[in-house]
């Protein structure tokens, strides 16, 4: 006989929470999700404010070769056909990202794909393989990008300079050899119209919620209630960082409403040199063509991590990943009831289908419905 008031507890109603609870209220299953935020949506929530909807924190674009998760979220919200083309300025000069024919003409004059070929061929000389993020850069694009476009950006991103970060860190960087400034090549791409929350909204309809509850804070009460807890957020605070933390980095939003029609004619531009101590403005109003008198951007700026900070980027090097392992073995060996998901919980760098896809496939795996 089942004594326990609910089916799943859900900690967390960002993607992973709330594409899970929908999928377990849509086959019947009693969820509870909860959160320790005052609002609903992780961070992918969206506010308005001056008919503009904020990316709070940060910019979230969607994007998937995942025809399945495209079909699943257009059942509940209008994606629209914003391209993420962001651009970079560098000590007053402004470059095309991704890395393309436009940034390249801009840097070297050339016009033709073979002769920007050249150029970066012959600023590629580094013995192999690359041993660092550094070597890697130079490696895919040559010293002058490097040096204006991805160093300064990086080292701020990550608190550490270039030549102690891993390589692997700069293989998602994009070089294209044409004059395609779309950042992403999935076939699927765009933004919610009308933010992300409304999203999230639909997903949790006909579910119960309860926000500003931490369930770290009160552990043994919440785990009586339910037979699994989907936990969401990071495994190592689970485990009350038995090993020692794991390694992030966070960021700091710095918002501001500006009575103008338009900033910076662009949703996104990056600041890639180190002397500006924000890595990237956002004005939210391009994500979704808006057209209201004033606009509202938002200056990103990473800074150090440490418990009780919001992690934001995990640290995905060799020590990082062994010290995960460690707590997925306890987990394996104490919480056969406690299931961890999302970017946290699975402590992986997750584009928001990847979040949805992991959900989809561990609720379809729990509750053993078909494709």
């Amino acid at each position: 006989m089942n004594l326990k008031k609910y089916d799943y507890l859900i900690v967390g109603t960002g993607l992973f929470g709330s594409v899970f609870a929908h999928e377990a209220h849509q086959y019947g299953k009693k969820c509870l999700v909860i959160d320790k935020r005052s609002h609903q949506g992780g961070n992918i929530y969206c506010r308005r404010d001056n008919e503009i909807n904020i990316h709070e924190y940060g910019a979230h674009i969607f994007h998937t070769n995942d025809k399945e998760v495209w079909n699943f979220i257009s059942k509940f919200v209008e994606i629209n056909r914003y391209i993420n083309a962001p651009i970079a300025l560098y000590k007053g000069e402004v470059y095309n990202l991704p890395f393309n024919m436009n940034t390249f003409s801009k840097l070297w004059g050339v016009i033709f794909p073979d002769d920007a070929r050249k150029v970066i061929e012959s600023q590629q000389k580094l013995s192999m393989p690359p041993a660092n993020l550094e070597e890697q850069a130079i490696h895919l694009v040559g010293r002058d990008i490097y040096e204006k476009l991805i160093k300064g950006y990086t080292e701020k991103q990550w608190g550490r300079p270039c030549s102690e970060l891993p390589p692997f860190i700069i293989k998602r960087i994009p070089v294209r050899y044409t004059y395609d400034n779309n950042y992403f090549n999935d076939l699927y791409q765009g933004v919610v119209t009308g933010g992300y929350t409304k999203l999230i909204d639909k997903l949790l309809e006909g579910v119960e919620i309860k926000l500003n509850e931490d369930f770290l804070c009160n552990r043994s009460a919440f785990s009586e209630i339910a037979e699994k807890v989907i936990f969401t957020g990071q495994i190592d605070a689970y485990f009350d960082y038995s090993f020692g933390p794991l390694k992030y980095r966070s960021l700091r939003f710095e918002h501001e409403t500006l009575h103008t029609g338009n900033y910076q004619g662009n949703a996104v531009v990056n600041y890639t040199d180190a002397e500006v101590p924000y890595t990237r403005i956002i004005e939210h109003k391009h994500f979704e063509f808006g057209t209201q008198p004033v606009t509202i951007i938002t200056r990103e700026y990473p800074v150090p991590w440490k418990p009780g900070k919001e992690p934001f980027y995990p640290v995905n090097d060799d020590k990082n990943q062994q010290l995960y392992q460690r707590y997925v073995e306890l987990a394996s060996q104490t919480t056969h009831n406690v299931i961890f998901g999302g970017r946290l919980g699975e402590y992986k760098y997750y584009n928001m289908d990847q979040v949805i896809r992991s959900a989809l496939d561990m609720a379809r795996k729990e509750l053993q419905y078909g494709h």
